[in-house]
């Protein structure tokens, strides 16, 4: 059974790989034998240490998903480095808090931009390379809670995740014949950056951790499972599913 959850001889692009989930992503894909072709804006130092670490590979590519310009260097960088390009987590997300009645358009268009509109494309260049050259490739998109559910202050990255759940969905039933498997996960509450406005807020936090039955924040390396399992042969016949990860939160 472990050989369905090896990725050896694999390469995987993840984006938002500087810190959070993104590394501890890069970490888990890296444990089961995956070369990481890690992307962010800022720094990956820790990253890369944490995958050498692993017993791992990695590059490095700086890249603002903000805009489509490095779209197709991303893939290029990453297969002229192992002369292939096997995963791709689209990771990397910002958000953007304030009253839904206050929101401004450039926070909008700012959260849309990185969370949708650059994940689109840049899984449609990737897919290109696999359809071009006859070969399967595995998708997994970084989705949310906020993909089934509302939430409050958040109006555009509400609206990005449930597009992104959207995407997958569509995605999966125009590529599973092509043998290319797109799916995602759905966080719960982690302690990562983009949460800790809300950790730190003492109503917030404690309303938060009342309905998590697990009873607590979700710790980063605590994803690197499910992403394993998506990227592996383990889920070949898997597609178009957003996986919860959420310590029993979508239960409650």
């Amino acid at each position: 059974m472990a050989v369905s959850f090896d990725l050896t001889g694999k390469t995987a692009i993840v984006t938002g790989a500087n810190t959070g989930l993104g590394q501890a992503i890069s970490v888990a894909l890296a444990q089961a034998g995956a070369d990481v072709a890690l992307v962010g804006r800022s720094s990956m130092a820790d990253t890369e240490a944490a995958v050498g670490a692993a017993g791992g590979r990695s590059l490095s590519i700086q890249a603002d998903l903000s805009t489509l310009e490095p779209v197709d260097r991303i893939i290029s960088e990453t297969v002229a480095w192992t002369g292939r390009a096997d995963i791709l987590v689209n990771n990397a997300g910002i958000i953007r808090r304030a009253d839904a009645i206050d929101f401004t358009e450039a926070d909008w268009d700012a959260v849309m931009d990185v969370n949708l509109k650059t994940v689109f494309f840049l899984s449609q260049a990737f897919a290109r390379r696999l359809i071009g050259e006859g070969k399967g490739g595995k998708i997994v998109n970084i989705a949310s809670l906020l993909s089934f559910q509302g939430g409050i202050r958040i109006p555009s990255y509400t609206a990005s995740k449930s597009g992104l759940a959207g995407l997958t969905r569509l995605l999966a039933c125009e590529w599973a014949a092509k043998g290319i498997n797109v799916n995602a996960i759905a966080p719960g509450y982690f302690s990562t950056n983009n949460t800790e406005a809300l950790r730190n807020d003492p109503d917030r936090n404690s309303a938060i951790l009342g309905r998590i039955p697990a009873g607590h924040w979700g710790q980063p390396e605590e994803l690197g499972g499910a992403a394993v399992f998506l990227a592996s042969p383990a889920a070949d016949y898997i597609h178009g599913i957003v996986l919860p990860v959420d310590g029993g939160w979508l239960a409650r």
